[in-house]
């Protein structure tokens, strides 16, 4: 027998607001291909194997490690301070000044925080082409979570004690359904971000999977939209 879905968890008590970066706060075809290119080229390399084989590992790591950065790390004995710094050289040009969610975000009470996998410095070239850069506090990359990726449970650990966030008063948008599994056990409301443009880079099934999840709160595919009417969800 199913298990019924439970009432989504709605917004009024949120003093704390987390956002993931990628593919969240952007579309995932605007930046995603460039730096999924430079994994695959720095895997190639670094294993000295065809593209195709780099691409098959890529994508098995990602799926089973969390990052390929932590799989090459963990089977391999990568130095992740080069992968870092290579993977995120790419053109931030694409993305353009996003007024409607710049509004949006400083309409929200409370905190505005970003928790990515990625780096500071990529995800602070990300939030001032996009100008909401001023709306957030602060950034909780992948060398604050001490190379831990999401989803691992350490890493929203981590990140909640760095920043004396109460999840019960926390909401969590995320654009991968398994990244939002721990956040809604210890409490927080969660959204799954599924922006336009899903498919025009190459994503497999299962990070397009788990609208659904009895751990997603709510859906949405226009995030500015959303968080202009929060509080009446």
């Amino acid at each position: 027998m199913a298990t019924k879905k439970s009432a989504p968890r709605a917004f009024d008590q949120v003093e704390t607001w987390v956002f993931d970066l990628d593919n969240t706060l952007y579309p995932h075809h605007l930046l995603w291909q460039q730096v999924d290119d430079r994994i695959r080229a720095y895997v190639a390399e670094f294993l000295k194997v065809t593209a195709d084989e780099a691409f098959r590992v890529q994508k098995d790591y990602y799926k089973r490690y969390g990052t390929t950065m932590r799989g090459l790390m963990t089977e391999h004995g990568l130095d992740p301070d080069h992968y870092l710094d290579f993977v995120h050289q790419i053109d931030h040009s694409p993305l353009e000044p996003n007024p409607a969610l710049g509004d949006a975000l400083e309409k929200l009470p409370g905190r505005k925080l970003i928790l990515t996998n990625g780096t500071v410095a990529h995800a602070d070239a990300v939030l001032r082409r996009l100008d909401i850069d001023k709306h957030f506090e602060d950034v909780f990359d992948i060398v604050a979570a001490e190379l831990e990726p999401k989803p691992k449970a350490i890493v929203y650990e981590r990140f909640l004690e760095r920043h004396g966030v109460d999840p019960m008063k926390a909401a969590m948008f995320e654009d991968l359904s398994r990244n939002l599994e721990v956040p809604h056990t210890l409490g927080m409301t969660t959204v799954l971000v599924v922006p336009s443009g899903q498919r025009e880079v190459f994503r497999e099934e299962w990070e397009l999977e788990g609208r659904d999840a009895p751990h997603v709160d709510h859906v949405t595919d226009d995030l500015a939209g959303f968080l202009g009417q929060v509080r009446g969800v």
